[in-house]
């Protein structure tokens, strides 16, 4: 295909709003902080392609919370706290959360919600705090100022071409959008983690499927090794929602003919990989209600409405959270939170999870640097494409570590404009004990005994 451009006539677009802080992309990080930020009482836009919050674990259909908790010395704590107490007890209040659940062969809890009720959640969550939301809207290029810092975000939505200024920008894009638009330094791996489509089955027999996310995956095993079946990955994920007759699926894995992992910053890729997520969708799925007791009589009631996509470009920061952080559980004096999960790697037809000695503490933390890109001074950098290598953020992409990157980013950008300091440069003790006062976790403390989880009877 033969590539030529065509040259558009200079336009002046109108300025829509003009904000203390504004954050792009609605997912985990980019909700908490606006929230904060707001709570803070500052003025702040969140700026949302889709229509409703909640990034993969809505646009996604992951309907599972995963890194809220940690095996600390061999008990199943949750560490993220603050303003995740708050939408945990809304999601409670609407009948949307589960109890937490044990999750890769019984190693850590994660905790599966309902996806509309989560939506619902988030937009109380944001809009009690005073934050103002608009979706349907993509941004598109940033306006720089002299100095190197961001003007104005230019965005584009049914309205056209318009653009919104801040103060202190917060890219919670997940593909780093902002980071690049704006020159800040970036990095993609040569060999990028493989993304999924989750999809729901509804009318599954609870009683008769008992532990069937066991069975699944021996199911699928045994048809592998039989010669008669073969599916896109191992380790199949399949569990039980907020309603037993529901089950989300975790199971699809997407390539390029090349075997290479589709690209989410590349339209093409991107729109292989929504067809060829849906064939496997339709393939496996017919093999789990023909093989699966409980299952015969189920059907599939939603495919999610984007492929979930685990990585794209990660900022280079001022330091770079990295496997062996997450391994060694490692300390640092700029701690913002804290992180559980284990390094969880996509790789071609497999998922290799790595944990942290099963006698240790459990959990690293996060340091405010990764949040702080090279250049650019009045610009954060939140939730997957955050500063971290490879590993790192194969650990530090889910929910838990977003929601404490994105409180701790929403407070230090109310912070840095209170002192008249970059968004890089605020005071981190001050940050530290903002966080600490709002209910964060930072684990610069002993875990408290009501962050303990009983371990649950079932999977519901």
């Amino acid at each position: 295909m033969t590539e030529s451009t065509i040259t558009l006539p200079a336009a002046r677009i109108p300025v829509i709003g003009e904000y203390d802080v504004v954050v792009v992309g609605g997912g985990p990080a980019g909700l908490f902080a606006a929230t904060a930020a707001a709570r803070a009482g500052r003025s702040v836009v969140l700026l949302e392609r889709y229509g409703f919050l909640g990034g993969a674990g809505t646009m996604g259909g992951l309907s599972t919370f995963c890194g809220l908790h940690a095996r600390v010395d061999g008990v199943d704590m949750r560490v993220i706290r603050g303003i995740t107490d708050d939408l945990l007890d809304r999601l409670i209040a609407l009948d949307g959360l589960n109890d937490a659940h044990l999750s890769v062969d019984d190693r850590i809890m994660a905790q599966a919600f309902d996806i509309s009720a989560y939506k619902i959640a988030a937009d109380e969550l944001l809009v009690s705090a005073g934050a103002e939301v608009l979706f349907h809207t993509s941004a598109v290029d940033t306006v720089l100022a002299d100095d190197g810092a961001i003007d104005a975000v230019v965005i584009e939505s049914k309205s056209g071409r318009q653009a919104v200024r801040g103060s202190v920008f917060i890219d919670g894009s997940g593909d780093a959008d902002i980071a690049a638009f704006a020159g800040a330094p970036f990095e993609r791996s040569e060999h990028l983690l493989y993304p999924s489509l989750m999809f729901r089955i509804n009318g599954v027999d609870y009683d008769k499927a008992g532990p069937a996310w066991r069975t699944i995956r021996r199911l699928m095993e045994e048809a592998e090794a039989a010669g008669t079946h073969r599916f896109p990955r191992k380790k199949p994920i399949v569990r039980p929602q907020r309603n037993p007759l529901e089950w989300r699926s975790n199971l699809t894995q997407l390539s390029n003919d090349d075997g290479s992992a589709v690209d989410g910053t590349d339209v093409r890729q991107l729109s292989h990989g929504e067809l060829q997520g849906r064939r496997q969708v339709r393939d496996t799925f017919a093999f789990i209600r023909e093989r699966t007791p409980g299952f015969e009589d189920s059907y599939v009631v939603d495919i999610a409405p984007q492929i979930g996509i685990r990585e794209t470009r990660r900022i280079r920061g001022r330091y770079m959270l990295s496997e062996q952080d997450v391994l060694g559980c490692a300390d640092f004096t700029d701690a913002i939170g804290v992180n559980g999960w284990p390094v969880e790697a996509h790789v071609a037809g497999d998922v290799e999870f790595r944990f942290a000695p099963a006698d240790s503490r459990g959990f690293n933390q996060l340091p405010y640097r990764m949040l702080v890109p090279q250049v650019v001074p009045n610009l954060l950098v939140v939730g997957r494409c955050a500063s971290m290598t490879q590993g790192g953020q194969s650990s530090g992409r889910v929910t838990g570590p977003c929601f404490a990157m994105g409180q701790a980013a929403g407070t230090a950008a109310a912070l840095a404009l209170g002192a008249g300091v970059s968004a890089g440069d605020v005071d981190v003790t001050a940050l530290q004990a903002r966080l600490i006062a709002d209910g964060a976790y930072l684990g610069t403390e002993e875990p408290t005994a009501d962050m303990v989880v009983p371990t649950p009877v079932s999977a519901r």
